[in-house]
């Protein structure tokens, strides 16, 4: 049995996981804690603490998770460079999953938006969409930032230089080397991921939509599984799902 805390356990994502949890097989949660609530006094009873926090709460439970050898499962994006650097630093120490997206579809959809720009070439336009409700904090989100991370890494373009964040005014004509990002907000919804790869003469789409949190709940549970079994060290859902 995997004992489980759940920081941010009010939050949306907090409550997707404490509804899941009692139906996933071999999880027993047995601490959830939220702004305000002391970890250390629970962090004893636990295999692996699984955080859907803030960007500025992540560190300090991940410190207190290191401090007590305690594998965690982070779910929060936002986080400044130097935040989570200092994050991807305890990995010497415990081992860590850091994803912005713990849906296997979506996971999937990172695996088939680099082999599709790898395979169509840098004759195709790259263009990411992402939507969300409207109380989501960040933008664009963690899991649009992964697949613009993917793009850049493809064709070897510095994401600083190349991003072109929505477009107003005399732009100029699209050149090869941006890469184009609209977030959007609105409504309730979950979590709508487009990535397109537009040429002369066709154009390919690749979408993924998600209508419950729970098929990010039961993602971070089973990473939250697999990773009690491994060495100290820094892993994704890509090395949870074997798509490494």
């Amino acid at each position: 049995m995997t004992k489980v805390i759940i920081a941010g356990s009010k939050g949306r994502m907090g409550q997707a996981l404490l509804g899941c949890a009692p139906r996933f097989p071999g999880i027993e949660v047995v601490g959830a804690v939220d702004q305000g609530d002391d970890l250390r006094a629970v962090i004893s009873k636990a295999d692996v603490v699984i955080d859907f926090s803030f960007h500025s709460a992540t560190l300090p439970i991940a410190r207190v998770c290191a401090e007590n050898r305690k594998a965690v499962v982070i779910g929060t994006t936002g986080h400044k460079p130097e935040e989570k650097s200092e994050i991807t630093a305890l990995k010497s120490q415990i081992p860590i999953v850091m994803a912005t997206n713990f849906s296997t579809g979506v996971n999937t959809l990172f695996w088939l938006t680099r082999k599709a720009a790898e395979i169509l070439g840098p004759s195709f336009d790259l263009e990411v969409v992402e939507m969300h409700h409207r109380l989501k904090k960040d933008a664009p989100s963690g899991t649009a930032t992964t697949l613009l991370e993917i793009l850049g890494d493809v064709r070897k373009l510095q994401l600083a230089d190349a991003l072109r964040h929505g477009r107003k005014g005399i732009t100029g004509e699209r050149t090869n080397s941006e890469i184009g990002i609209h977030a959007i907000r609105g409504g309730d919804v979950v979590g709508d991921h487009t990535v397109i790869l537009a040429a002369n003469g066709e154009r390919v789409e690749l979408t993924h939509k998600a209508s419950s949190r729970e098929t990010f709940a039961n993602g971070a549970l089973r990473a939250a599984q697999w990773l009690v079994t491994q060495k100290p060290g820094l892993y994704d859902m890509q090395d949870v799902l074997g798509l490494r």
